[in-house]
């Protein structure tokens, strides 16, 4: 498989959540084929093991900002400035390839051919998650993110589903796509002997992880629920977890010690385009409980229980079945640990290998012709 002559990459990214991940662990994967990988990260300064995490990675050279991200409040000063960042970035690094992890930046003037991966966005999440027309207040986004599929040379997106919302919500002719599922080194994940312990992660404040549903149903529960994650929203209010444990913000390597610990992960997600929490679950040996949305079943097929997101007694039934029936919990445990074995980020990388390579090539018969 060839790079195409892909030697140095600039990315970007953002410190919330999956994509931080998915970037990190996109670059360790590109390093043991020689590439390096310059990472610009908006959103937020990364926390010092964030950091430290980071700068372990022989191949990743990290610079940070605090620059917003085009889904934040009054983001577009902020990211007109950091699109003047990014280009002084492509100057001097002269980088092969730029690979967007991010919507505001796919309608600059790149020299360099530009790979848009679309894991989520605001529309999609919108219809998900309110079931209702979008307020015009997004129009600016809309049309933001509209320019930069336009103008993009690649997409990728991690589940054909999260494509297809991308094609149904901008009715925009996409360019070239192609599905890379998200992947992960499972070496910091395990299982241990198992607990009478429900674990639900994430952003507790976002009502597409739908964790307040776990939180709700925990009084009728033969085991105890803990809750890992950040319980104040950005609004500065605290999340409600009465009934649970709430653990809050867990490092990476503290939350692996609890996924081996508990016997059920539950995720009963409104919207989720592919779940990282609940492949890093499964590495761990936990039965999985997931909302039944599209992405979800696209990702783990037979190798979980799924339950409507809505429906709190069918979610409270299906945590129940797990707990007293070992035999069931622990078949469930197997198929989705086979199932996320599968995902793993020499795979990733290879298959973005293989997309740089063809970019690079398209983009040769462009300048030859």
């Amino acid at each position: 498989m060839s790079d195409g002559g892909v030697k140095r990459v600039l990315m970007t990214g953002d410190t919330v959540g999956g994509v931080w991940t998915y970037t990190l662990e996109l670059a360790k994967g590109l390093g043991k084929y020689g590439i390096e990988v310059v990472l610009a990260t908006m959103g937020g300064t990364p926390a010092d093991e964030q950091r430290r995490e980071a700068e372990s990675i022989v191949n990743l050279r990290l610079l940070t900002s605090d620059y917003k991200l085009e889904w934040m409040e009054d983001p577009w000063g902020d990211v007109a400035e950091s699109g003047r960042w990014l280009h002084a970035l492509e100057r001097q690094f002269a980088p092969d390839l730029v690979h967007l992890n991010t919507y505001g930046h796919g309608g600059l003037a790149w020299q360099a051919p530009v790979l848009l991966t679309a894991h989520s966005c605001v529309l999609s999440w919108w219809a998900a998650v309110k079931r209702e027309p979008i307020p015009a207040k997004w129009d600016r986004y809309r049309f933001e993110v509209v320019r930069s599929l336009q103008r993009a040379d690649l997409l990728t997106a991690p589940s054909r589903a999260m494509l297809r919302a991308v094609e149904q919500n901008y009715a925009v002719q996409l360019p070239t796509s192609r599905v890379v599922p998200n992947g992960l080194d499972g070496a910091r994940y395990g299982a241990s002997a198992k607990e009478p312990i429900v674990l639900t992660a994430g952003r507790l404040w976002d009502e597409a992880k739908n964790i307040a549903a776990v939180v709700r149903v925990a009084a009728g529960l033969p085991w105890e629920v803990y809750v890992a994650g950040e319980d104040r929203n950005p609004n500065g209010t605290m999340i409600e977890l009465a009934g649970c444990h709430a653990l809050g913000w867990l490092s990476p390597n503290a939350l692996a010690g609890w996924y081996a610990r508990a016997a059920i992960y539950v995720l009963p997600a409104r919207y989720e385009p592919f779940g990282l929490s609940a492949v890093e679950a499964a590495l761990s040996g936990c039965a999985l409980v997931l909302g039944d949305i599209e992405s979800l079943r696209e990702v783990w097929g037979d190798a979980a229980v799924f339950v409507p997101p809505d429906d709190e007694e069918r979610l409270e039934e299906a945590i129940c079945e797990l707990a007293v029936d070992a035999v069931k919990r622990e078949d469930v445990a197997r198929r989705g640990m086979a199932r996320a074995r599968t995902f793993t980020s020499q795979r990733m990388a290879l298959d973005y290998l293989d997309a740089y390579g063809w970019l690079a090539g398209m983009r040769r018969m462009l300048c030859a012709s």
